[in-house]
């Protein structure tokens, strides 16, 4: 598997990053990238995808070999049976499109890509390049459920294209470029198209903000977008400043608060509990591993007490005369669960008609949100109509 190859400075997945911030790559660098359990539950989803594109598409094994496969994948610890549903998800996505063409298109998958010639240095793996005529998809499976990704302006993608076009340009009479994103747990599949032309101009266009990036110079710009996922977010000068400035801003208390200043420092204000949280993270590494942070410590938090031996307890409740059912309480599984037991694709098939959905509680989301809006407010005729 192609997944635990070693990152550009400039990659693909943080572009979207150094495009806005472009010293925030060099300062990046100087912190590890210890990796969390989601983005290990992502990199086993790709590696199921990659097994199962090859298997249908590329180099097809004996079926045997490939449950074997699939089982050694399937008995990592962060696997779940879902995993299998929304990865079928994607194989019928990639089918959808290897069926559009007239003839058997090329198809690769994992392939690393070189786009130096847009960024310094810059290489990344595309999970899938598909090539007929004068076309060429470009598609990225996203597993991660937390952030809703697009395909329009989408960086990475353009990256991607940018390093396939410069591999098989030579090859192929492409003219025309389809990028698609694929996240399955929200029902998310999004697609985008241009030329090469409009993508050999936004290479033109990124190419000197990449290579200030690469030198590590130009102006930090904090933003809640950049520094979300930025593993120097916490340590950041910049985004610090911006934070502290605007807590020690004087804001008049509602009434007296506008609802243009109100939307105004709600959206300035997002990114500091994030920062903060994060301080609070750093911090307690840094006691736990034997430094200092003045004016705080490191203590024992809240603990749920629990038996040594369950086993051995309820048998000692049993000899007791405690009646064995009442040791333990009969709860139905959730819908997610039921789903998770049995997959989506047969949770559809048997489920689907007894499914319903109630109206969300409201929430508080930003303009561009794309959910539509909503309001309690009944018509003023409504609300003085006279009880008949």
């Amino acid at each position: 598997m192609s997944r635990g190859r070693k990152h550009a400075l400039l990659s693909a997945s943080s572009a979207h990053r150094w495009l806005a911030c472009a010293p925030s790559a060099r300062l990046e660098e100087q912190f590890p990238d210890l990796g969390s359990v989601h983005a290990k539950e992502g990199t086993l989803a790709h590696e199921i995808c990659e097994l199962k594109v090859s298997q249908k598409y590329i180099k097809p094994q004996p079926a045997a070999t490939f449950k074997r496969k699939l089982k050694k994948l399937q008995e990592n610890e962060l696997y779940q049976k879902e995993m299998d549903g929304h990865t079928e998800e994607y194989l019928d996505y990639i089918s959808a499109i290897m069926h559009s063409f007239g003839q058997t298109p090329y198809i690769a998958v994992e392939k690393q890509v070189d786009y130096s010639h847009a960024a310094p240095e810059g290489f990344g793996t595309c999970d899938c390049i598909i090539i007929g005529g004068d076309t060429m998809h470009i598609v990225d499976f996203k597993y991660g459920k937390g952030i809703r990704i697009s395909a329009g302006g989408n960086p990475q993608l353009k990256l991607y294209a940018a390093g396939a076009l410069k591999a098989y340009g030579m090859l192929y009479p492409i003219e025309r470029i389809v990028m698609h994103i694929v996240q399955p747990r929200i029902d998310n599949n999004s697609q985008t198209e241009l030329t090469v032309e409009c993508l050999e101009r936004w290479i033109k266009q990124i190419k000197p903000w990449a290579e200030q990036a690469y030198r590590g110079e130009g102006d930090f710009k904090p933003e809640d977008e950049t520094c979300r996922f930025c593993r120097a977010g916490n340590a950041c000068r910049a985004r610090a400043d911006k934070n502290l400035g605007l807590a020690e801003k004087e804001f008049k208390m509602p009434p007296f608060l506008s609802s243009d200043e109100v939307g105004e420092v709600l959206k300035k204000a997002r990114d500091i509990k994030q920062w903060v949280d994060g301080l609070e993270e750093w911090a307690l590494k840094e006691i736990l591993r034997g430094g200092t942070v003045p004016g705080w410590k490191a203590v024992e938090g809240r603990s749920t007490r629990g038996f040594a031996d369950q086993e051995k307890a309820f048998a000692i409740l049993k000899g007791a005369g405690i009646d064995e059912a009442l040791l333990y309480e009969r709860k139905a599984l959730s819908l997610a669960s039921i789903e998770k037991l049995i997959g989506k694709k047969e949770f559809n098939e048997l489920l689907s008609d007894q499914v319903v959905k109630p109206q969300g509680k409201p929430a508080l989301a930003l303009q561009e949100d794309k959910r539509e809006a909503i309001t309690l407010r009944t018509a003023a005729a409504e609300d003085f109509k006279e009880e008949k």
